[in-house]
C-alpha cells in the first residue's frame, strides 16, 4: 500500500502512479504550462498527494500554500509566484477571494466516491487530457516561502534535482525500506511532513498514514491499526504525545524510530520520550533553502546526542565567521551548508542572495560549533526571526500588521520563551487613541494567520530606544520574557 487515510481512501502503489499520470494530463489539459506555479491549498490526505505529484509530473511547479492563510497572505504568496492557476478544495475559502482579486484561475480538487481525485471548474468535472512532458532534474519543482529579516517572506524555489538529493539523503539517514510505514503528522504544505517524511518514504517503496490533522485522541489507534513504524514531528507534538500517554494507553514500545525536527528539542522531552514510547529518538536540523534536512543524529549503533542536532547527512557543514573563513573545530559562529540539496538562490531578490552566498557556502542565520567528530550544536539565532513550535515567523511582518491597526503608532514583535511551543509571539505598542489588547489582536487575526498573532500585546507609553534612538527588539523583549509562558 502506497498511501492511507484512516477511514478513508487508500491506494496501492500502481494506483497511485496512475492517479499521478491522470491527473498531470488533466492538468496538461487544462492548460497548465511547464515551468510556472500551481498555488495547491489543500488538506493534508491522498488527493494533496496525488495533485502535489501531477502537478510536479506535468512540469509545473508546485507551491503549496497553508490553508489558515488570510486572503492578504494568500494575495502576497501567489503574486510573488507568479501562480498560473490555483487548486482549491470545494466551497468557499480565503485564497479563492485571493485569486479572484489577482485574475488568477481556479480548479477544485476532490476525491470522489471510488477514491480518486476528481478536477473541476466551475461545477463542471474536467476530462481532456494531454501528454504531460517530463521535467528534467534542473527544472524547478517547488516553491516555498520562507521567513526573512525583511518584512516578507522570501521564495524558494527547489529544483527536482535538489528534492531527489534530499530525498536519498533522508532515507539513506534513517535506513528507510519498503517495511516502513510513516505517520504523517506534520502539514504537507511544509517541507517536515513533505520532504522528510511523505516523499523520502514514498521513495523507498515504504507506506504512509495520512490522516486529515494531527490529533493526539486518535494518534495510536491509528498508529497500531496501521502498524506505523516511525513518525517525525515537532517537539510541541512530541510533549503533547508524552502528556497523555498513559491516559491514552500508549504502548511502552512500538516505532522503530522517533524523529524530531523544525525547532529544539531538550534534553529532557529527549529522555523522556525514549524512556516512555521505547524507540530511539533522532534530532534533526532542516529549513526550507536545504529542501529541509541538513543533519541528523544516527541510528544505533550510531551516536545520538542529545542537545546536538548530529552530524551532516549528505550535507556538508562548516562554521563561517563574519568575514567568510571558515573557523576551526569548537569555534562558535554561523552555521554554513553546501550541497546538491541546497537551493540556487531566492526567487527575484538578489539582496538576499548576496547576504546569503559566501564563497559556495549558504548562510543559514543559525549559530552554533562543531566537535571534533563533526556532530553540530545550535547555540541560538543570529536573525530575529519566532519559532513557534517549528513556524519560522517574521517579527517585522507582524510589526506591520500591528502598524496597520489605525491606534497603533509604534509596534515591535518579539519571541519569548514558551514551555509547550519553544517560543511564543508577543509585541509591545504605543498607541494614539483608544483601544485594548483584545482589540489589537482582533484586527491581527483579520491580516495575519493564527499562528503569527500575538498571545499577548502589552500597550505601553513609550517605547525604549538606544542612544541613537533606535528601537532595539531583544531589548524590549527582555522587558517581558523573565519567566516562560504557558
Amino acid at each position: 500500500m502506497a498511501i492511507s487515510v484512516p477511514g478513508g481512501a487508500e491506494v496501492t502503489y500502481a494506483e497511485f502512479g496512475d492517479e499521478i499520470e491522470r491527473v498531470a494530463e488533466l492538468l496538461a489539459g487544462a492548460g497548465v504550462q511547464p515551468g510556472r506555479a500551481v498555488s495547491i491549498v489543500l488538506p493534508n490526505g491522498l488527493e494533496f498527494m496525488v495533485v502535489f505529484l501531477a502537478v510536479a509530473r506535468a512540469g509545473a511547479i508546485a507551491a503549496p500554500l497553508n490553508s489558515a492563510y488570510t486572503t492578504d497572505e494568500f494575495t502576497f504568496y501567489m503574486e510573488d509566484a507568479e501562480a498560473q492557476l490555483a487548486i482549491l478544495p470545494l466551497g468557499e475559502h480565503a485564497a479563492r477571494e485571493a485569486a479572484a482579486q489577482l485574475g488568477v484561475p481556479t480548479i477544485e480538487a476532490s476525491l470522489d466516491d471510488s477514491g480518486r481525485t476528481s478536477l473541476s471548474k466551475g461545477g463542471d468535472t474536467l476530462t481532456a487530457r494531454r501528454d504531460a512532458p517530463a521535467p528534467s532534474p534542473d527544472d524547478v519543482a517547488l516553491f516555498l516561502h520562507t521567513s526573512g529579516t525583511t518584512s516578507r517572506p522570501k521564495g524558494v524555489p527547489l529544483t527536482h534535482g535538489n528534492l531527489a538529493a534530499s530525498i536519498k539523503n533522508i532515507s539513506d539517514t534513517y535506513r528507510l525500506t519498503p517495511d516502513d510505514i510513516a505517520m504523517v503528522v506534520m502539514p504537507l504544505f511544509h517541507v517536515h511532513g513533505l520532504i522528510g517524511v511523505s516523499l523520502s518514504t514514498l521513495s523507498t517503496g515504504g507506506s504512509l498514514v495520512v490522516p486529515p490533522r494531527f490529533s493526539a485522541s486518535r494518534f495510536w489507534g491509528e498508529q497500531k491499526d496501521s502498524g506505523a513504524t516511525w513518525y517525525s514531528a515537532v517537539p510541541t507534538i512530541h510533549q503533547i504525545l508524552l502528556a497523555r500517554a498513559d491516559e491514552d494507553g500508549a504502548p511502552h514500545s512500538s516505532f522503530r524510530l522517533i524523529r524530531s525536527c523544525s525547532s529544539a528539542l531538550a534534553p529532557a522531552v529527549f529522555e523522556q520520550l525514549e524512556a516512555r514510547f521505547g524507540a530511539p529518538v533522532l534530532e534533526a536540523y532542516g529549513m526550507t533553502e536545504a529542501s529541509h534536512q541538513m543533519s541528523s543524529n544516527l541510528l544505533p549503533p550510531g551516536d545520538r546526542m542529545p542537545g546536538t542536532v548530529g552530524k551532516g547527512t549528505g550535507v556538508d557543514i562548516g562554521i563561517m565567521d563574519d568575514d567568510g573563513n571558515l573557523v576551526s573545530t569548537g569555534g562558535l559562529a554561523e552555521v554554513v551548508i553546501r550541497g546538491a540539496n541546497v537551493t540556487h538562490g531566492y526567487h527575484n531578490n538578489p539582496d538576499a542572495n548576496a547576504e546569503a552566498f559566501t564563497n559556495g557556502w549558504f548562510r543559514t542565520g543559525d549559530q552554533g560549533f562543531l566537535d571534533a567528530d563533526g556532530t553540530l550544536t545550535l547555540t541560538g539565532r543570529l536573525k530575529e526571526l519566532i519559532n513557534r513550535g517549528g513556524e519560522k515567523i517574521s517579527p517585522l511582518e507582524v510589526d506591520a500588521a500591528l502598524l496597520g491597526h489605525p491606534a497603533v503608532a509604534e509596534a515591535v514583535c518579539f519571541g519569548v520563551p514558551h514551555t509547550m511551543y519553544g517560543e511564543a509571539v508577543q509585541a509591545a505598542v504605543v498607541v494614539s487613541a483608544d483601544t485594548d489588547e483584545d482589540a489589537i489582536r482582533a484586527y491581527c487575526g483579520e491580516h495575519l494567520a493564527g499562528f503569527k498573532v500575538p498571545d499577548r500585546v502589552y500597550i505601553i507609553d513609550t517605547m525604549p530606544r538606544t542612544a541613537t534612538g533606535k528601537i532595539q527588539r531583544r531589548h524590549i523583549a527582555a522587558m517581558f520574557s523573565e519567566a516562560p509562558a504557558q
